[in-house]
């Protein structure tokens, strides 16, 4: 029973909350390099997805009396060729000694004096599989004596809860990877956005809303987030939250919430499907500064989707942006009549109907994102 309670604190439940660390899981290294008694250790998580010149994350620990020492080089004990070094089999603990060539005495010796170099003298190997998505090899050295047999089992213990932490580390890391994309795709377009509950409370803000907005915190058992406004604004804005949250689906409001700035806020209630367990928001803001994309970028888009030159296409977007015909002509250094041959061989290779109907095609296609 002690030997579970330890194995709880020191390492599951850091293991758990390791997921969430940036390197992760640092906390349970540390411990396991303690519960273990190694001299020095490293962790590297490799991701089945992950580009192929794409660095493996890999994290370095070492025991408080090894501090001084230079962290282990993987990328040399790759180079090794320790057998079966890249096909462990997933969940057993490899001996030092069950890794070197025996079979040929030249490139044993090779290894044998590389790794003395090292000061690694005793040392164990494990893999862990999660599912695919992605690997994790552990190495754990001593120097003076080998592993005991109780320092082996916590090693081949902690295998299976390992492999369902990285698992979940899998699918955190490709949320966070959604929620990126969604967030800068919104930020491009100059669009912030921020969740409250019925009370007006702030739930979550995108960083585009994060870094427009200015919020306070009320201390407390059940802290509460609020946009800093002006006493009026946040009362009309707690009383629409309110309104918004028993109000049917498609409901909408704009409030003012910055005179000063020419900020407005557009409520919306919330119509996102979350899985459960979650805090569903009442209502969304949607905040929009007046943002384009890279000018480069746009004509560049443009010129490669409809079959446009570089000059059509700079001049279409410059039309996009409110310029008329002659102006953005003259700033491309074209003619009057030319920008208008221009215009009538664009709206003909986008198939538009004219100026207004091209504006309407680019900003609701793909180069807004370019």
């Amino acid at each position: 029973m002690p030997s579970f309670w330890a194995d709880q604190n020191e390492l599951f439940l850091p293991l758990v909350e390791g997921i969430h660390e940036s390197p992760p899981f640092g906390a349970f290294i540390r411990n396991l390099v303690g519960r273990t008694y190694a001299r020095r250790a490293f962790l590297i998580i490799s991701l089945a997805n992950a580009m192929a010149d794409q660095e493996p994350t890999v994290i370095h620990i070492a025991a408080p009396r090894a501090s001084q020492e230079p962290p282990l080089d993987f990328r040399r004990l790759e180079a090794l060729r320790l057998h079966p070094y890249g096909s462990l089999r997933a969940g057993r603990v490899y001996a030092l000694d069950e890794m070197l060539n025996y079979d040929n005495a030249a490139e044993l010796a090779r290894q044998r004096a590389a790794l003395s170099e090292m000061n690694i003298r005793y040392g164990r190997w494990l893999r862990v599989a999660a599912g695919g998505v992605a690997d994790a090899h552990f190495l754990l050295v001593r120097e003076r004596e080998d592993f005991s047999a109780s320092a082996v089992s916590v090693l081949s213990s902690i295998a299976p809860h390992f492999g369902a932490a990285l698992r979940t580390l899998v699918a955190l890391i490709e949320a966070r990877l959604q929620v990126a994309m969604a967030q800068g795709a919104l930020a491009r377009l100059g669009v912030a956005q921020l969740t409250f509950d019925r009370g007006g409370r702030v739930m979550a803000a995108d960083p585009a809303a994060e870094a427009m907005l200015a919020f306070t915190v009320k201390p407390g058992p059940s802290p509460e987030r609020r946009l800093q406004l002006l006493p009026d604004v946040a009362h009309a804005l707690n009383i629409a939250c309110a309104d918004m949250a028993a109000a049917p689906p498609g409901a909408t409001r704009v409030i003012r919430i910055d005179e000063a700035r020419g900020i407005d806020l557009l409520l919306r209630k919330s119509d996102l499907a979350l899985s459960e367990p979650c805090a569903l928001p009442a209502v969304i803001g949607i905040l929009r500064m007046p943002r384009r994309e890279p000018a480069t970028a746009a004509i560049g888009t443009l010129a490669a989707l409809h079959g446009l030159s570089n000059s059509e296409a700079a001049l279409a977007h410059a039309l996009s942006m409110g310029e008329t015909i002659v102006s953005a002509g003259e700033r491309l250094r074209l003619t009057s009549e030319t920008a208008r041959n221009y215009s009538k061989r664009i709206y003909e290779k986008t198939g538009t109907k004219g100026q207004a109907d091209l504006v309407r095609m680019i900003l609701t296609g793909l180069s807004p994102f370019a």
